[in-house]
């Protein structure tokens, strides 16, 4: 008994040994071995992190109005359980259905119906009540939809009379748009996911997303922050606001009237763009058909393409600016001198105006106004030559990029090897060009000869702060021909509009400003190399105004019209189209009537000059810009030392006023490059420095020795073009879109089956 009872005591004291060994191995596994896995789960459950979002940078335009910003948006959720013991299935469904319709078409409602229908009818386990998002119809709705599903939601309490049926409005955020369609295709949009998908919006998305921040902290099992907690917190960065060169007023009459145009002739597309031609900054930017962007989900494939920068075309007679200019810079254009029109013969080919017979002998101004093909195949082909050409076509920057701020951008194509091309190039046929390219060149010519890059974006700011990060100003690029050669060639220009009998751009006249521009009219080579079609042309007009001063540079260019197979009509499309767009610009900017400047060059009030030493170079050009007298300065330093000429001297507008900023000795002999010599002759009479020449027109190098106590400059003069050189186009080649290959008309030959070439009527 004894001995039993011993095992029994040894047996159970050996269970509760091996337990207490099991139960302080288990602790030793959980505390030391499990230990910070099992503290990580644990803090997992009591802390939780919510990610704080930055607000998205908005888009300004130039004058500060909103193009582009965050805004409230709200998400439709339902509950099913709820809908279903109120009885709301039907009504909740017609109502939502008729509330977030996209469309009247009965067949699309239906299925909007359908989809709601089938939410708020499944049947749930009893101990679930899940909230069912309605996307994607429900989803970042705006403010105004928001407000109809709350009239609904009050409507249907009422009727069962509970304070919940259901329909709950999740807040949210979305990029709001408010101008609608206003520059969408520059702008972009971001869609619902809150990524962007093209435009600006892509492009600096780096500068306008932010950076997230976030709030983390310790809370009980219902989700409660505990008291006294450790809270880590890292406030979000907003995004940097972004400011355009577009201006909204002139945005919306570029709109406005295209608009008119797209409607009236049904083109496949039809662009305009609005530059200032002495800076390139880009005021307004658009292209049919274009879309919502807060809606872009409706928009059609084809809606989201910006043909501004996108498209190529051959250019037609637009492009007979190049040789325009080329001619008279090289002064190989005498406005008086006759020529044969009608067609002109050119190895492999005869070549005719589009008009085939001509109009018998006349002078080449005539020519311009006429646009005769013939004309400028005799000034480019003929005078100028292959090379010159050449020289020129690059010069105005076509088959480059012109580097725009804006995605998406081609080169345009020119590849000229034998004579009917370098012929028919002389009028804008065989080679292919952007509408920004074009837009640039005439810009030049509106510019006294300087070539400027376009650009649409001003600057980068912080939206707190107003600190500029980034800025871009306007940037020369190369001078393309003298200022004596721009000037000749607007008032040519002009003529082409203001020639009322002949002038093929007549309907783009303003009345009381003068107007220079140039009409195009090109036949559209067929896909596949086919030649040339007889009824599908691209129609364009491209000018600025006023000549004397530049304030607005416009081009537009119509993708195949409906012109009911008569190429004439096109003179019915772009140049009103300019006409209107220039005319609202000119007023708005508040631009004086051409006659009323003239009047008031007349009445030019002669000042007496002011003593300028002592001044700031800011200061002094502050004194002397309400007299539009410009300040050169030679020489650093923080103030004005002497000036030319002396204070009291009569001075007006044309003059120009020289000031020293040097403190201690001589100005040193400033850069004299392209300035003429007579200007170049003051600037050394100034510095008191002997100055000598050789040759004949401007600066081209300079060297400067010493004789005695005094310098001696010696300049060595060129004409101007031969001042001009060659650009190297160091914008790396893009590569043409597939979308684009019909325009692009990839080998513009232009031929007919039997293989002769078919001439446009490029007027």
């Amino acid at each position: 008994m004894n001995k039993k009872t011993k095992l029994r005591s040894l047996l159970i004291g050996g269970v509760f040994t091996l337990l207490f060994v099991a139960l302080v191995g288990r602790l030793y596994w959980v505390q030391i071995i499990d230990g910070k896995m099992l503290l990580a789960q644990a803090q997992e459950k009591w802390e939780t992190e919510d990610v704080l979002r930055p607000v998205r940078g908005m888009i300004f335009d130039r004058n500060d109005k909103v193009l582009a910003e965050d805004a409230p948006a709200y998400t439709v959720a339902l509950n099913p359980k709820i809908i279903q013991s109120k009885g709301l299935q039907t009504a909740v469904t017609k109502g939502l259905a008729a509330i977030l319709k996209t469309s009247d078409d009965p067949a699309a409602i239906a299925e909007l119906e359908d989809k709601i229908r089938k939410i708020v009818t499944k049947e749930y386990p009893t101990a679930k009540y899940p909230q069912v998002e309605l996307r994607n119809e429900g989803w970042k709705i705006d403010a105004e939809v928001a407000d109809q599903i709350r009239q609904l939601s009050g409507e249907l309490k009422k009727q069962v009379n509970s304070n919940s049926i259901g329909i709950t409005l999740i807040e949210d955020q979305k990029r709001f748009y408010p101008g609608g369609k206003l520059a969408s295709h520059l702008l972009g949009y971001d869609n619902k996911e809150g990524k962007p998908v093209m435009g600006l919006e892509l492009a600096l998305d780096k500068e306008l997303k932010g950076i997230p921040g976030f709030r983390a902290y310790e809370k009980d099992r219902t989700g409660v922050e505990l008291p006294d907690a450790k809270v880590n917190y890292v406030p979000a960065v907003d995004g940097n606001s972004i400011k355009l060169t577009i201006d909204k007023n002139i945005q919306f009459y570029i709109e406005s009237a295209l608009e008119k145009v797209y409607n009236q002739y049904h083109p496949k597309s039809i662009t305009a763009i609005a530059a200032d031609p002495k800076t390139m900054e880009i005021l307004g930017m658009a292209s049919f058909p274009n879309f919502n962007p807060n809606k872009y989900w409706e928009a059609n494939p084809q809606d989201f393409f910006n043909n501004a920068v996108a498209s190529q075309y051959e250019p037609g007679s637009t492009f007979k600016i190049v040789t325009l200019a080329g001619s008279v810079e090289e002064g190989k254009f005498n406005p008086n001198e006759f020529f044969q029109s009608g067609s002109i013969a050119v190895p492999g080919n005869k070549l005719h105006d589009h008009n085939i017979v001509g109009w018998g002998p006349i002078s080449y101004l005539e020519g311009l106004k006429r646009s005769s093909n013939v004309a400028f195949v005799k000034l480019g082909y003929e005078k100028m030559g292959k090379d010159l050409l050449d020289q020129y076509i690059n010069r105005f920057g076509f088959g480059a990029k012109t580097g725009i701020d804006v995605a998406g951008e081609v080169p345009g194509k020119v590849k000229l090897v034998n004579p009917v091309e370098y012929a028919t190039a002389t009028y804008g046929q065989g080679l292919t060009a952007t509408s920004i390219q074009q837009t640039a060149a005439y810009g030049a010519i509106a510019n006294g000869g300087k070539l400027m890059w376009p650009h649409v974006v001003k600057e980068i700011y912080n939206p707190r702060t107003k600190e500029v990060i980034q800025s871009f100003e306007p940037k020369f690029v190369r001078q393309v021909v003298s200022e004596a050669t721009a000037k000749q060639v607007s008032e040519l220009l002009e003529q082409v509009v203001s020639d009322q009998a002949i002038g093929t751009g007549k309907k783009a006249a303003i009345e009381g400003y003068r107007v220079a521009g140039k009409t195009g009219t090109a036949n559209v080579v067929e896909p596949g190399g086919k030649g040339y079609s007889p009824d599908k042309w691209v129609i364009s007009f491209i000018g600025f105004a006023p000549v004397e001063d530049p304030k607005i540079l416009v081009s537009i260019i119509a993708d195949q019209p409906d012109l009911g197979g008569d190429y004439h009509r096109g003179s019915e499309v772009a140049p009103p189209a300019f006409k209107e767009i220039v005319a609202q610009t000119l007023r708005y900017m508040g631009v004086p009537s051409s006659s009323q400047q003239t009047k008031a060059a007349e009445k030019e009030v002669k000042t007496n000059l002011p003593e300028l030493v002592g001044m700031t170079l800011e200061q002094a050009r502050t004194a002397m810009n309400k007299y539009g007298v410009v300040v050169e300065a030679i020489g650093k330093g923080p103030k004005i030392t002497s000036q030319s000429p002396a204070p009291g001297t009569e001075i007006g507008s044309t003059q120009r006023i020289y000031v020293t900023m040097q403190e201690n000795g001589d100005p040193s002999v400033p850069d004299l490059t392209g300035k003429s010599l007579r200007d170049a002759l003051e600037v050394c009479s100034f510095i008191k420095a002997k100055c000598q020449s050789t040759g004949e027109g401007y600066v081209a190098s300079q060297t400067v020795s010493t004789e005695g106590d005094s310098k001696v400059v010696t300049l060595q003069l060129k004409p101007y073009n031969e001042l001009l050189q060659t650009p190297i186009n160091d914008t790396p080649a893009g590569k043409s879109d597939k979308k684009d290959s019909a325009k692009a008309a990839d080998t513009p030959k232009g031929n007919d089956s039997s293989g002769k070439k078919v001439v446009p009527p490029n007027r």
